[in-house]
């Protein structure tokens, strides 16, 4: 197996990138295990530098790639790496959120680099999706973890301005922008197409669509998501009261949300394979592995089995 360790420099806290090149270099000789480094030089570089590598790589070689950074950088990985043979994708958590290894285990059992190494690498689920600006559809991409349209994604966007802020860090900046967004009450005003034929069309709160079950640092918003079950999780808030959204969002937050009384009332929870959402006016903002893009219209399509994930050893 050839190990490539893929870092986005500007992940994490300041000198963790330092500290985390000598724990690769110290587990690697332990095991006697040849391990190579790339930092990424700008967004998209870690996508093309994978691609690169799996393009050129020799018929029967194995070669895992280790995402070092947040969601967004396993997001670049994940998309350089999919479809070809031999290639396994892993993660080092060293983002905000964090979100995709926590359908595995704590972030912090992923940090341990020699058990990384001696890893072992599950099949697991994409999503595949196509978004349209401009009577243009763009190119056939993957998503790792989770799309976010509305509350969510305003959040993310938000947060990701908070944490400039003097003294705003870490998850406070998270829960400032709850509150920021709440009292602006931003949601959005969408057409939602299902599989079976039903849709929904006019404002709603947010709408995830899910490979995993987290989001925003570990908010467990759709509860019942399973990366290896064939399966999107789709879950549609309708645009209810401030007063409920408070009242509802610590079991939200903790995924306990689904067995409130009044659920069924203001939440749409199902599974599918396909759907699409166009966005009534304008442009709608998507949070794609909690990158932010600008679209009118997107298509989403699950891909079974898609990726191989490698997970420590031990958990």
């Amino acid at each position: 197996m050839r190990h490539i360790f893929v870092i986005n420099p500007l992940a994490g806290k300041k000198g963790k990138k330092q500290k985390l090149e000598e724990q690769i270099r110290s587990a690697s000789e332990r095991l006697g295990e040849a391990a190579e480094i790339y930092e990424t030089r700008s967004q998209g570089d870690g996508e093309r530098f994978v691609r690169t590598i799996c393009q050129e790589k020799e018929a029967g070689e194995n070669i895992r790639f280790y995402a070092c950074g947040g969601d967004g950088a396993l997001n670049e990985v994940v998309n350089g790496a999919v479809g070809f043979e031999g290639v396994e994708v892993g993660c080092v958590p060293l983002g905000t959120g964090n979100d995709y290894v926590r359908n595995y285990a704590s972030p912090q059992e992923f940090l341990d680099i020699e058990a990384q190494l001696r890893g072992q690498a599950r099949s697991s689920d994409l999503i595949r999706y196509e978004a349209e600006r401009n009577g243009q559809a763009g190119e056939s991409r993957y998503c790792v973890n989770m799309f976010n349209i509305g509350f969510d994604c305003n959040v993310v966007d938000q947060t990701s301005r908070a944490k400039n802020w003097p003294l705003v860090k870490g998850s406070f900046a998270y829960l400032l922008s709850v509150a920021i967004i709440l009292v602006k009450k931003k949601g959005a005003d969408l057409k939602v197409f299902y599989e079976d034929g039903s849709a929904f069309d006019g404002k709603l709160l947010l709408i995830a669509v899910a490979n995993g079950c987290y989001c925003g640092g570990g908010v467990k918003g759709l509860p019942l998501s399973k990366v290896d079950d064939g399966l999107m999780d789709v879950s549609l808030i309708k645009n209810v009261p401030r007063r409920t959204f408070i009242r509802l969002f610590p079991k939200y937050a903790k995924g306990i949300h689904l067995a409130d009384r009044k659920a069924p009332e203001i939440i749409d929870y199902r599974t599918c394979r396909r759907l699409k959402i166009w966005a009534n006016q304008g442009l709608m903002k998507l949070c794609v592995d909690g990158e932010i893009i600008d679209t009118e219209k997107v298509t989403f399509e699950i891909a079974p089995r898609a990726m191989r994930f490698s997970v420590p050893a031990g958990v």
